[in-house]
């Protein structure tokens, strides 16, 4: 129902006055744009009309000729001298009543139904909360998923990446997170996903009770540079509003990857030279710049969040690595970034064990102050045999290792089944049911 705050918001949006520069140069995927007065800003958006098409774009660079904009298409039939019309800055302007719906990163509905704007102006890149103000990591959270209830739990406020090559279980992973995990509200990215994907993660993946909690940013593969690495930066504003409603989030950007690839392409565009595996040196501060605005929130009355504190955003980021390539440029700086890692193994998933966490290679920063004396002392034995079982797996196989050689070693190969069959479970009902299990398999004898 239309309120008074968001009639307020629409006639706001409202220009009665735009203004108007002339394309003096065009390239293959750019054009240049003379504004009067110097009036362009970088991340403003602009229109152009020529030829009886409208081309939208984004200012990317800024030099004595004028703005450089980036095109949301090819640039067939721009001509010299069309005109173009200066958009607002880059901004959302989140509301409660996003939950539910399809939006594009532009904050413009995809599902065919009218979406109004919230009463208050968003920018896509904020700055995160104060350090010394914010929270301590919280709680532990349930997840409904035994390896996330025990070996790496999540708390409230934690950053984890998922980090995975391509066809491994993720996009199913994360959907069980989005169902799962304790939280307000879920915003999720979706930046350069593919097309039939998306409908498929919102109805099935979220479901109906996932849906009405969730706000989704989608920019599929075939959008520009542009959207696609605007759907991370748009999500993340709206996790922001919930934030400071006193809410806790739980944001979920599917991928950092694409995101990264998306941002080189824009950097690139604005003259920026490639360095890294073609990445600019941008890509480090526009990636950590991201994952820091997630996280605890500040407390006091200095926060500005409802009731003088904010709420929360716990973010699961995803990582793709193709080849299974851990040490690529991306995936080693958001290791260094975030607050745990979880590696996906191809070799689990084709034996048929969803999630297909390798364990041994896996870390929640969270440990051990999430979990108690007694639940870390599980953990440690659990890990011990699991690194022993892999140490030895080679010479099992092949039948060299002697029953009997090691204590330790036989204990794990008898237990094995048992813990590799405990990481893909679920349903336990709480974490507490999660470790009770996991006791059980350790004290299993003979």
């Amino acid at each position: 129902m239309l309120n008074l705050l968001n009639l307020q918001a629409e006639l706001s949006a409202a220009r009665p006055v735009c203004r108007i520069g002339r394309v003096v140069r065009a390239g293959e995927g750019t054009v240049t744009v003379r504004f009067p007065d110097g009036a362009a800003r970088i991340g403003d958006r602009v229109t152009l009309a020529g030829r009886g098409a409208r081309l939208a774009g984004e200012v990317v660079a800024l030099g004595p000729d004028g703005a450089a904009v980036l095109t949301d298409a090819r640039t067939d039939g721009v001509a010299l001298g069309d005109a173009a019309e200066l958009g607002a800055p880059d901004a959302v302007c989140p509301d409660s009543g996003w939950l539910g719906r399809l939006i594009d990163p532009d904050g413009q509905p995809l599902d065919g139904r009218p979406l109004l704007r919230g009463p208050v102006a968003r920018p896509l890149r904020a700055a995160p909360p104060p350090p010394a103000l914010r929270r301590r990591l919280g709680r532990r959270l349930e997840t409904g998923l035994a390896v996330f209830d025990t070996f790496l739990p999540l708390a409230r406020g934690q950053r984890i990446g998922l980090f995975a090559a391509p066809g491994v279980g993720k996009s199913s992973l994360l959907a069980d997170l989005a169902r799962g995990v304790e939280a307000d509200c879920v915003v999720v990215a979706l930046a350069g996903e593919r097309g039939r994907e998306v409908r498929a993660f919102v109805e099935d993946g979220l479901g109906p009770a996932g849906r009405a909690r969730s706000v989704v940013v989608a920019a599929t593969s075939d959008r520009p540079a542009r959207l696609r690495r605007r759907a991370a930066l748009t999500a993340t504003a709206i996790a922001e509003h919930f934030r400071d409603a006193g809410l806790h989030v739980l944001l979920l950007v599917d991928s950092v990857t694409r995101f990264a690839d998306a941002h080189r392409d824009v950097a690139l565009a604005a003259g920026e030279a490639a360095a890294l595996r073609g990445y600019p040196a941008s890509l480090a501060q526009e990636v950590m710049a991201l994952c820091e605005r997630a996280g605890p929130g500040a407390e006091g009355p200095a926060a500005g969040g409802a009731g003088g504190s904010q709420g929360d955003i716990t973010a699961i980021y995803t990582v793709l690595a193709p080849g299974g390539d851990l040490d690529g440029p991306v995936p080693d700086l958001l290791r260094g970034t975030l607050d745990g890692h979880v590696i996906l193994d191809r070799a689990i998933a084709e034996r048929g064990r969803f999630p297909a966490v390798d364990l041994l290679r896996s870390l929640s920063r969270s440990l051990p102050g999430v979990a108690s004396e007694a639940e870390n002392a599980l953990l440690a034995e659990a890990r011990a045999l699991l690194g022993a079982h892999a140490s030895a797996e080679l010479m099992i196989q092949a039948g060299l290792y002697a029953p009997g050689s090691d204590p330790l070693t036989d204990r794990a190969i008898r237990l094995w089944p048992r813990l590799d069959a405990f990481a893909g479970g679920r349903g336990h009902g709480s974490a507490a049911a999660a470790f009770a299990a996991l006791a059980a398999i350790l004290a299993e004898t003979g």
